[in-house]
Order: C-alpha cells, then structure tokens, then sequence
C-alpha cells in the first residue's frame, strides 16, 4: 500500500503572531511543532502500513523550516518526505493550501489512501482535507475514530470496492457511524483512533540521512493563478484584540500587620457582590 499524510507545521499556541496588512500568519522565525492532530493521521498511517506492507509518504507545504516537521515525521516511521516551498504559495488559504497540496499527490502517482488531521491549530477551520479530497475526487470520511477493516486485491485494479476498500468508524455528536471506502479514499481523524508514537534512535537517525529537497510549482504542475495570496478566495479583512473588560486586583498581605486590612477589604468586596 502506499500512503500519503498531509502535515502541517503550526506555530506553538503561545507563539501565534499576525501580520496585520496582509491578514496571514507569520512563520518566519516563530518555534512550530506538527500539528497535534496529526500525529495521529502519521500513527494511523504507519499502522495500516505495518499491518498490510508498504510505504507512507509524508507531505507539508511551508517556509524551508518546514522540513524539521518532514525529518519528525520520517522519525516516527514515515519513509519519505516531500517539502513544498517557495514564495508562490506565501498567504495560501485553505482552498489554494488545499489545491497545492492535491497537485503534489496527483504528482506522487498511484497511492491507496491520504490520511489528514482533522483540523490545525492554528486554524481551526478542518477544511483542507475536505478540499484534498473534492481536487482529487477522492471519497471521503471525516471525524474517522477507528480504522476497523483494510481490503486490498493482490493485483489493484482500483475498480472493484469489494476487493480494494476500507471500513472506518466515524464519531458523531449523536453516536457513531461505520462506513466502507472504496480505495483510493481520504479520512480525517480524530484523536480517539490511537496514541501517537515517539520517534525512535533508529528513525532519528534515519531522518537525518533522507535528503529532502523543496518543491515548488516548477516541478510539480500546478497553476499559478491558484496559488499563495492572489490565489486564495478568503479575504481577513480586519484583526481585532479581545478587549479585557475587567481586571483583578492584587493585594499584598506578606507582613502580619497587613494581613488584617487585606481581609477587611475582602470582605468588602463580597458585600459589594451580595448587593448586586
């Protein structure tokens, strides 16, 4: 089988910065990590490839730093990496994120399955895997929680769904859904379908042998009108501050003397809170 993850590299949740006149987020020189979730759909991935054979290829699209998410990824047991870099996709919503990154799995060629994290961080939008999935008019199941059965013919004709599919479990705010996929398919996942894995010495090592090469849309076909912030349909159009409408205040009782007026000032501020 071979198996494509999409990953994401977001800024760590203190780190998140905005650039104000283009409406899109710095990355540049901020600390990021992999997206949360999807070190799950990475888990996912290499489960299905331990159990049935193959290989997982990860996939991220960002700024050269990026490539630290690829190496992670190759570490916890993905056995390549692809890196799309370059200032044509600077901006890139999650339609032009979305349709970037599906021309580089169409580029791949022949693949079994995409696993996606349900959503980034940084976003919150779970768009983009819906969006890989509607480029490459790929079925799709979202909010997968399990992975219950794998059916792949000897010989992938990709025609029959009894002989190439896979059966998923789906989390429902009402319950849960069982659905069977003809392959190629896409799942979303949600942190319920396992527990992600530390990198290993081995894997370490290994990812820091792989030479990752940045792509852009000179070695992948791709149109350029779609691309980055002219290609991107989402407009932010404004960036307001949540405004603290109250603040606390701190009252220094560190010597006896104080302690009895700190309390006597307590006490009125209840009072003051019954009365209202």
């Amino acid at each position: 089988m071979k198996i494509i993850t999409p990953i994401k590299q977001v800024p760590e949740t203190s780190n998140v910065k905005m650039d104000e006149e283009t409406g899109t987020m710095v990355r540049e020189g901020v600390e990021s990590i992999i997206n949360p979730l999807d070190l799950y759909a990475i888990e996912a991935a290499i489960g299905i490839k331990e159990e049935h054979g193959g290989e997982v290829i990860a996939i991220t699209m960002g700024p050269p730093s990026a490539e630290k998410a690829i190496r992670e990824a190759i570490a916890m047991g993905c056995d390549d990496g692809i890196l799309l870099s370059g200032r044509e996709f600077a901006g890139s919503d999650t339609w032009a994120t979305s349709y970037a990154l599906s021309r580089c799995i169409e580029d791949i060629g022949e693949y079994d399955l995409v696993f996606c994290g349900l959503q980034a961080t940084d976003g919150d939008t779970a768009q983009v895997g819906p969006g890989i999935a509607s480029f490459l008019d790929l079925p799709l199941a979202t909010y997968v929680s399990s992975v219950e059965e794998v059916h792949i013919a000897e010989e992938s004709s990709y025609t029959e769904p009894d002989e190439n599919s896979i059966i998923v479990e789906r989390l429902l705010e009402e319950g849960y859904e069982k659905l069977r996929l003809p392959l190629p398919a896409l799942l979303t996942v949600v942190k319920e379908i396992n527990f992600p894995r530390l990198p290993t010495l081995s894997g370490k090592r290994k990812a820091r042998e792989v030479d990752i090469e940045p792509k852009n849309s000179e070695h992948i076909e791709m149109n350029k009108d779609n691309l980055g912030l002219q290609g991107s349909p989402t407009r932010v159009v404004n960036i307001d501050r949540p405004k603290v409408t109250r603040s606390g205040k701190m009252i220094a009782a560190t010597e006896e003397s104080k302690q009895e007026a700190a309390v006597e000032e307590l006490l009125e501020y209840l009072k003051g809170i019954e009365m209202l």
